[in-house]
């Protein structure tokens, strides 16, 4: 469906201009010769965007401007004017214009004002649709998705909490394995009693030991009192072992036991302790080449992965970038910012190694170091502006570096980008990248993948 322009001038040969213009660009147009009329044809044509001139007999462009925005209208507006100075362009931006452009101008000035107002007025929405979901089913004890693959970890948590079932979440590191056991925790019928979450890979082996478990008065010189453990001070609750896949092979017998038998002793005691805890562990290691290699259980590994659940990445679901952007700017108490679209798009397309950790440590840096309320390109940090580099950004069209390019290079790169997005689904990556899943199953032969 095409947009529709509305041109508000008072010059018949300025409406006919650019009429002929934007109609050759496939817009809708509608016109308008003075402010009176604009007002009238709003209400007629519901335009998507409107080219507005500022000198206009009895209601000039800047009144109409205001009174639109004091009706509510959010759609776009660019200011025209043949008298423009630094002043009165403030006074346009202030009163809701979106651009201000100088006659004469360029018709392609005039095209890029309108695709940049239509992406930003596009982008806004969206956010604002997305805001509106937040507390719906998008955000499920505080995780916030609408990618297929992380709605599926959601409805297994949803499925598994209310059970016994012990969980292992697997994921990289930041994508928010603890966000999962706690949510694992909260919808079942432990939620009143105590999440204890301990990190095994912060931790040498003597102290993981005495943190698990506890220690009686003298176990070892410093103990000169008796402390509780994880253990102990998670009965009835949820015990969080992150990093399970650091745990030495001493721990690992112990905390066998422990899963077999619900009983343990501190360290250096011999009264037997009963505890009814639920575990959930998470890992970013590879647990069953562990095994292989003899550095962890299987007998563990059994009684640990139960219900195996794995956290995609965030390259893995892009599509959940702005949905997270937006409650990241709510989070922090920034929702007045707004992110322009080419910003929006290098977030896109940014790989984010540090997954959704990364994503919220930059969106709480940029709010602090960026000016104004719209987050430009130029806010970002480099290496998030960097995905942008390659693109001539006006055209769409991909740029050839002075110093040329290794074509093959590329096409491993997207074809691993293609398998990353799908969850190394050839189908779905031979779709996404405009082949047929024999050809490229033939390319992945051939790159060694």
């Amino acid at each position: 469906m095409s947009k529709r322009v509305l041109i508000v001038d008072d010059e018949k040969n300025m409406r006919w201009v650019l009429g002929q213009s934007l109609s050759g660009d496939g817009f809708e147009v509608a016109e308008a010769a003075d402010g009176k009329q604009a007002l009238a044809a709003v209400t007629e044509h519901e335009p998507d965007v409107m080219v507005l001139d500022h000198r206009m007999p009895e209601m000039d462009g800047m009144e109409v401007l205001r009174t639109l925005r004091s009706k509510g209208a959010e759609f776009p507006i660019i200011m025209l004017t043949a008298h423009g100075n630094v002043a009165l362009a403030v006074e346009a931006m202030k009163a809701g214009a979106n651009e201000y452009l100088t006659k004469p101008f360029d018709l392609e000035e005039l095209r890029l004002a309108i695709d940049k107002a239509l992406k930003y007025s596009g982008l806004a929405a969206e956010v604002e649709r997305l805001r509106s979901e937040l507390d719906r089913e998008y955000d499920v004890e505080g995780i916030v998705a609408s990618d297929p693959g992380m709605l599926d970890v959601l409805g297994t948590i949803q499925k598994v909490a209310p059970t016994l079932a012990t969980v292992m979440i697997y994921g990289e590191s930041g994508t928010g394995k603890e966000l999962v056991a706690r949510a694992v925790h909260n919808l079942s019928e432990r939620a009143d009693k105590p999440f204890i979450s301990v990190s095994a890979g912060a931790l040498p082996e003597t102290l993981l030991e005495s943190e698990l478990f506890g220690y009686e008065k003298g176990a070892f010189t410093g103990a000169v009192t008796a402390k509780p453990g994880r253990f102990e001070l998670a009965n009835g609750g949820t015990l969080f072992l992150d990093e399970i896949g650091d745990i030495s092979p001493v721990t690992q017998v112990k905390l066998l036991r422990v899963l077999q038998e619900r009983t343990f002793e501190r360290l250096g005691g011999t009264r037997t302790i009963e505890v009814d805890v639920r575990v959930v562990a998470a890992t970013n290691q590879d647990l069953q080449q562990l095994i292989a290699d003899g550095d962890f259980r299987e007998d563990l590994f059994y009684r640990l992965n139960v219900v195996p659940v794995t956290v995609p990445t965030l390259r893995q679901r892009p599509g959940d970038i702005p949905l997270l952007v937006a409650h990241f700017l709510e989070k922090l108490n920034a929702g007045a910012k707004r992110i322009s679209p080419d910003a929006m798009e290098a977030m896109v397309r940014y790989r984010w190694p540090g997954n959704i950790r990364e994503l919220e440590n930059t969106v709480e840096r940029i709010i602090i170091l960026s000016h104004g309320d719209e987050i430009e390109v130029t806010d970002l940090p480099a290496e998030v502006r960097a995905g942008l580099d390659g693109r001539d950004r006006s055209a769409g069209a991909f740029v050839l570096p002075d110093d040329g390019i290794d074509l093959e290079e590329m096409e491993l790169d997207m074809v691993r980008q293609a398998l990353d997005r799908t969850g190394a689904s050839a189908p779905k990556a031979a779709k996404l990248l405009g082949l047929t899943t024999k050809t490229l199953e033939a390319r992945m032969q051939r790159l060694g993948l």
